[in-house]
């Protein structure tokens, strides 16, 4: 008889550490143009997330209420990021830091950890501030133990990790160093490399559950002739960075929109991954929000997959949402 196994993943925590809690306004501080500084102001207070210091407590109510799954998988943006330079600036790695530690302490040997955006830097909305740094991606590897690849197998089942932000390096390059740029592209073919040997590796009874962050990634994944020839083998892939399926839902919207270069590097990065986004569906993509959802529905939690060893039948996706206000668990939606 086939073994079930519990997957709970958890996306976009987001949590605040002392040092980044005290940097209150942090985004719009830095736009110049009143208008746009208070149209982005309303956008956050009624759409996004009104205090990003705030939710810490979900981590522990997780945390609390997790029951003895066989692996947890974070799947990026650990904290706030607030300087836009990712772990490099050290309150941004204060936060990375206890947020990890919260979940290797409870869960020691089955975490696994991708790498998304906010770990190694990404440019602020509309205030032209921050980009990756190689200095981030340093100090995620070795000072915070991330990998940006890895591999697990259980019964016909293999899970794979990716770090998006070097898959998708295209998109992001406008935002990096010029005198680092070189190593950043050192740096995505040696990742490409391993992903494509993982796909080629794969036996014809394996089914993928991937795992990355940002679907803008994706696309590039697509280009990937190992990749490409094993996608009917990808039985989901799990994304995080939109927050809410409210934004997932208007990506397939927009799917296929020209990218928009005169707008800053923010409106170009988004538009060109919605100009890409066509090749989403293909990876069989579910989003696990963030932990707290946005302030617009209040939707957020964390995901559940049950998987058979055999791939007897599909893996069941379970929504599970955590009320910011009540602090408690409700399941609210079930994928067959």
């Amino acid at each position: 008889m086939s073994r079930r196994q519990k997957i709970l993943v958890l996306s976009d925590i987001h949590y605040a550490g002392e040092a980044e809690s005290q940097r209150a306004g942090y985004e719009t501080r830095i736009i110049a143009n009143p208008v746009l500084r208070l149209g982005v102001s309303l956008y956050r207070h009624f759409v996004w997330r009104r205090n990003p210091f705030s939710h810490n407590h979900l981590l522990d109510d997780f945390i609390q209420h997790a029951e003895s799954p066989d692996f947890v998988v974070g799947n990026g943006d650990y904290s706030c990021d607030t300087a836009f330079v990712g772990v490099s600036d050290d309150a941004a790695f204060q936060s990375t830091r206890e947020c990890l530690d919260k979940l290797r302490r409870r869960f020691p040997t089955n975490l696994q950890l991708t790498i998304g955006d906010h770990e190694l830097g990404k440019e602020s909305l509309f205030g032209g501030q921050g980009g990756l740094r190689l200095a981030s991606w340093t100090r995620a590897l070795e000072a915070l133990g991330l990998r940006p690849f890895w591999r697990i197998e259980s019964g016909d089942y293999v899970l794979l990790g990716v770090t998006s932000p070097l898959i998708a390096l295209p998109v992001y390059e406008p935002e990096t160093l010029p005198e680092e740029r070189n190593r950043w592209s050192e740096l995505r073919a040696a990742h490409l490399a391993e992903i494509r040997e993982a796909f080629a590796s794969l036996k014809p009874r394996q089914h993928v559950l991937l795992f990355c962050h940002d679907p803008t990634a994706l696309p590039f994944l697509w280009r990937e002739e190992e990749v490409r020839r094993k996608l009917g083998q990808v039985e989901r892939t799990i994304i995080g960075h939109l927050h809410s399926n409210l934004f997932l839902w208007n990506s397939r919207v927009l799917a296929g929109m020209p990218t928009v270069g005169f707008l800053g590097t923010s409106i170009r990065r988004m538009s060109a991954a919605l100009n890409d986004a066509r090749h989403w569906r293909t990876f069989n993509v579910e989003l696990c929000p963030s932990l707290a959802g946005i302030e617009l529905l209040n939707d957020g939690g964390y995901c559940e997959l049950l998987i058979d060893e055999d791939v007897s039948r599909r893996a069941r996706f379970i929504f599970h949402r955590l009320p910011r206000a009540t602090r408690g668990l409700e399941n609210t939606r079930a994928s067959p």
